[in-house]
């Protein structure tokens, strides 16, 4: 897959949880407030659905770049330091990808499935709410791998 359309990807999957998520909350104060009885499972879903939005759109900020960074250091350095900075942040964020969300995030899941942990209203496998972690992880770990291809190729290059 290309870099376009997993982009593609992730924003249908990010619009399709904010759309879940806002007819989730509106149905649970309908419930509340019209039929004077709230849904017990709305509000769990909307905290599931809510940090598998987060996750999500952090990997999709990493691979458009859009996440906070501290620009600092970088306006003092030249071109050439500037994209060995560039090597060293990404990869220290590839490896933080790979340790906390994939290998991190597996065993989560693992231990998670292996205790049968369910959520209380919806009888959720928990480990079906936390897989977002390997998954994000897969993610930021491809965006991190092209932006390094790219950097590399620019420093040799002479770009």
């Amino acid at each position: 897959m290309t870099k376009n359309r997993i982009d593609l990807f992730l924003e249908w999957t990010l619009a399709i949880l904010l759309g879940t998520m806002v007819i989730d909350v509106f149905w649970g104060v309908i419930t509340r407030y019209i039929l004077d009885s709230q849904s017990s499972w709305t509000d769990e879903l909307a905290r599931f659905l809510l940090i598998w939005l987060s996750i999500l759109g952090a990997a999709y900020a990493s691979g458009k770049k859009l996440h906070i960074a501290i620009d600092l250091l970088p306006k003092y350095l030249n071109d050439r330091n500037k994209k060995i900075l560039d090597i060293i942040t990404t990869s220290i964020v590839l490896l933080f990808a790979i340790a906390v969300f994939l290998v991190g995030g597996l065993r989560y899941v693992y231990i998670s499935f292996a205790l049968g942990q369910t959520s209380p209203a919806l009888k959720l496998p928990i480990g079906v709410v936390y897989i977002v972690m390997p998954i994000a992880g897969l993610f930021v770990s491809y965006y991190k791998i092209l932006d390094l291809q790219t950097t590399f190729k620019n420093l040799k290059n002479g770009n």
